[in-house]
């Protein structure tokens, strides 16, 4: 981009554009991009749906990142903002969908109609305090979600969101402004870089908490397809790119979430 021949790198400078956390949203985009694709063959139960409904979801919430990561660059913090609540939205509404189905798919409801006609166009979905509130009052979910509301960084980042969103205060409304003079635009940065982790991380614990199985590695499958035997417990063993991330940020950001999740899945999570 180009204000006449300055372009953003001169407008911004480079503490902006090499700022850590494009590498962050690269990294998420990353990882949403391969559970993508791992997960495609796990069969969403109580759906008419062919594919896992969550390769969608999580392939679409991987554009959301790439989107906050185009606009962030162009200096539009504030629309960054008003997407990463979409993103903080589109977790809870994949978490919820997951959770809703287990609890209520079975040999006598083997259509969950709420969700089958959520994904088919014919209902929408339950507005996001109702989302929330299932999810926080969710006993399957209840030991991450007693975690995560050891402190209220949540609520705050809800509270940035919808701020940026709605034009609260006036400069909010100045954020979108890439040609003005802002002191604080490095500061900015860092606090979504805070707040998309955070996020993240949310994320992360609640979907794998409750699915655990989609930790698994393609080597137990990868065996099944060629005709051979599996090794022994392959079928626990865990994909690179979770135990990397799993190792990496969640482990060393949030050890008690860490603690949660490996205490108890049967995969062989380090």
């Amino acid at each position: 981009m180009k204000f006449g021949d300055i372009t953003i790198e001169d407008k911004l400078g480079e503490e902006y554009t090499k700022h850590r956390i494009f590498a962050e949203l690269t990294a998420y985009s990353d990882f949403y991009e391969s559970l993508s694709f791992s997960i495609m063959n796990w069969m969403s139960q109580g759906t008419k749906s062919f594919i896992n409904l969550d390769t969608y979801a999580i392939s679409s919430i991987k554009g959301t990142i790439n989107s906050i990561s185009q606009i962030l660059r162009k200096g539009r913090i504030n629309d960054a903002y008003a997407l990463i609540r979409k993103y903080y939205d589109s977790t809870y509404i994949n978490i919820y969908s997951n959770l809703y189905l287990q609890d209520n798919f079975s040999i006598d409801n083997f259509i969950v109609e709420q969700i089958d006609n959520w994904r088919n166009g014919t209902e929408t979905i339950p507005e996001f305090r109702v989302i929330s509130k299932y999810i926080k009052e969710s006993e399957t979910l209840m030991p991450i979600t007693n975690l995560l509301k050891k402190d209220d960084r949540l609520k705050k980042i809800r509270d940035r969101c919808n701020d940026n969103t709605h034009y609260n205060f006036f400069h909010n409304m100045l954020l979108n402004d890439n040609e003005i003079h802002n002191p604080n635009r490095i500061k900015y940065l860092d606090i979504i870089s805070y707040d998309i982790e955070s996020l993240f991380i949310q994320h992360f614990a609640y979907l794998f908490y409750s699915n655990d199985h989609f930790f698994m590695s393609s080597d137990y499958s990868d065996s099944m397809d060629i005709g051979i035997t599996p090794e022994e417990d392959s079928q626990y063993w865990v994909a690179p790119f979770i135990q990397k991330i799993f190792t990496e940020l969640i482990v060393k950001k949030r050890p008690d979430l860490g603690k949660e999740i490996k205490d108890n899945t049967k995969m062989h999570l380090k």
